[in-house]
Order: C-alpha cells, then structure tokens, then sequence
C-alpha cells in the first residue's frame, strides 16, 4: 500500500506564494501518475495538476500559468503556487494512480488559505 502525507500549506495573502510537498512511503514502484486536488468551502474537490511518471502534465484551466506540478523522484510530488487569489482558498489532497488494484490513493489534506 502507499501512504501520502502533504505539507506546505499555510495562510498568505493574494499575490503570495506557497509550495505544497507530497511525500509518498510503502509500495511507490506501483504508481504510475501523481497529481494535486482541491476542495473550497461548499465546492466539489476538483483536479487541480496531475504529473504522469513519463513528466506530463496536466493543469485545471483556473490555475495555467500560475501553478506548477513536479516531480523529483517516484515518492515526492510539489506543487507550486504562485499569484495566489482568495478563490484559490481550500485544502488540497495529494493523489496517486497506481498500474492495479486499489487504483488510487488519498492523502489526508492540507490547508492552503489566501486573504484579500
């Protein structure tokens, strides 16, 4: 099984930056993608990046140009957020994809807060 454990997150104001890590522990050779989700305040959680093992990658529309996914080996995952907006507020759920069984993997979230 893989654990993930995310830190990083923390109050800043807009225009700010934070770097979310997402470390990854147990059986990481079985992953095949990792990526970064959120869920604001009365939201559904949505896909914020992805990063797949071959260094593709994907971005929300909402974040392009701002945030940047990367990966530095097969059990660290960061994500940096630059230009920060009050709606960018939430916490945000590191994930990863596996080759089988049980697919995915959640970490428990961290608190990312933007004020005006």
């Amino acid at each position: 099984q893989v654990q993930l454990v995310e830190s990083g997150g923390g109050l800043v104001q807009a225009g700010g930056s934070l770097r979310l890590s997402c470390a990854a522990s147990g059986s990481t050779f079985s992953i095949s993608a990792m990526g970064w989700y959120r869920q604001g305040p009365g939201k559904q959680r949505e896909l914020v990046a992805t990063i797949s093992n071959g260094g593709n990658t994907n971005y929300a529309d909402s974040v392009k140009g701002r945030f940047t996914i990367s990966r530095n080996n097969a059990k660290n995952v960061y994500l940096q957020m630059n230009s920060l907006k009050p709606e960018d507020t939430a916490v945000y759920y590191c994930n990863a994809k596996f080759f089988g069984p049980p697919w995915d993997s959640w970490g428990q979230g961290t608190q990312v807060t933007v004020s005006s």
